[in-house]
């Protein structure tokens, strides 16, 4: 039997700073550097009649051509007419803006083209991806089982790590002297843009010469500009990994109480103070509980039986609500993997017990 793994957030007596290790790569990216679209048509196949019509030549001829690079070709496309087990669908995969080597593999998105009425149980077959231009070059490979994201909207889905990617993408900017730092949206402002430059240039110092001249300086509420000192420009790769990592508190952006995920690179950042309301949450084997005041435990009424436990501790007044902070310490404490510690956030969040607004992705959550 799986064990449930249970997670307390409970009104102690003793505070605790759960501290986040966020980088300046956490909030910015480099100007000229963004995600990339790749993008291609295929089919989808083995749908339990839920494909696309006999009558739907964009969908009966791809799939014949299939049949006959596969041997086994069909002598008229009327041999086809009552295939409905097959889907022509828009397949779209965003590479993030660090790019792409061969070999890397990223989600790939699933849209009907034309009249099939749900993908479920579908398994897209190999489709090249291309930069969208005419007669732009193959990048990746997409295959894999349709995954349904919505039920009420079957006819998009995702392929989970479904596109192997077969050429390079590069998308940091060549630099020379002299680049910018862009802040994200959700970090934008002078208090945040003036924090982040004074730490890059507080650690530089610290770890090199005092004397030489300040690096970052702000230009405006998004963009920190630096100057790459004379000794680095041979290894300015080196560089930046250095500016890059760069340790930030968000707690100093001045900015409202926001939680801001990220599902690609697992990253959960906060800013403000955000608090929990009592809830209680189920996401597969895990139970998030939060109980102000906690219960107070005796024989006939345990306060839970577990393999697991973890803490999460506030301020010593019990009108308070539990910490965000102190959550995502229990989470890692457990060793949550990120995807579930987000889609219980999100959770939270619906149940109207995160205080804060909660950002996945770039969008709301």
């Amino acid at each position: 039997m799986n064990s449930v793994r249970t997670i307390f957030a409970c009104v102690l007596l003793i505070v605790t700073a759960a501290t986040q290790a966020a980088t300046v790569r956490d909030f910015v990216r480099i100007r000229g550097q963004g995600e990339s679209v790749i993008q291609g048509v295929g089919l989808v196949l083995g749908l339990n009649g839920t494909g696309d019509g006999g009558d739907e030549m964009a969908t009966i001829r791809p799939l014949a051509e299939l049949l006959r690079r596969n041997e086994m070709p069909v002598a008229s496309l009327e041999e086809l007419a009552n295939a409905k087990s097959a889907a022509l669908v828009m397949v779209t995969c965003v590479v993030p803006r660090e790019g792409a080597k061969p070999d890397d593999t990223f989600d790939a998105r699933i849209s009907v083209v034309n009249s099939a009425s749900s993908l479920k149980v579908g398994e897209l077959y190999i489709a090249p991806l291309n930069e969208p231009r005419p007669g732009g070059s193959v990048y990746a490979f997409a295959q894999g089982m349709v995954t349904i994201e919505d039920e009420e909207n079957p006819t998009t889905g995702v392929v989970a790590r479904g596109v192997r990617m077969v050429r390079s993408i590069q998308t940091t900017p060549p630099i020379e002297g002299v680049f910018d730092l862009v802040l994200d949206n959700w970090y934008a402002g002078w208090t945040s843009a003036h924090y982040v430059s004074s730490q890059i240039n507080d650690t530089y110092h610290l770890d090199t010469n005092p004397s030489v001249e300040r690096i970052a300086r702000v230009v405006d509420d998004r963009t920190i500009r630096l100057v790459v000192p004379p000794e680095e420009r041979e290894t300015y790769a080196a560089f930046i990994s250095d500016v890059m990592q760069t340790l930030i508190d968000p707690k100093q952006f001045g900015l409202p109480a926001m939680v801001i995920a990220n599902t690609k690179t697992g990253s959960i950042v906060v800013t403000g103070n955000v608090q929990i309301s009592p809830a209680v949450i189920t996401h597969d084997d895990l139970v998030l509980t939060t109980t102000l005041p906690p219960p107070i435990p005796t024989p006939e009424q345990p306060l839970v039986e577990s393999d697991r436990w973890a803490p999460v501790k506030t301020a010593a007044n019990q009108q308070e609500m539990a910490r965000l902070d102190d959550l995502l310490a229990a989470f890692k404490q457990l060793d949550v993997d990120p995807s579930k510690q987000i889609q219980m956030l999100r959770d939270l969040h619906r149940s109207g017990s995160l205080h804060a607004k909660l950002i996945i992705d770039g969008s709301e959550g």
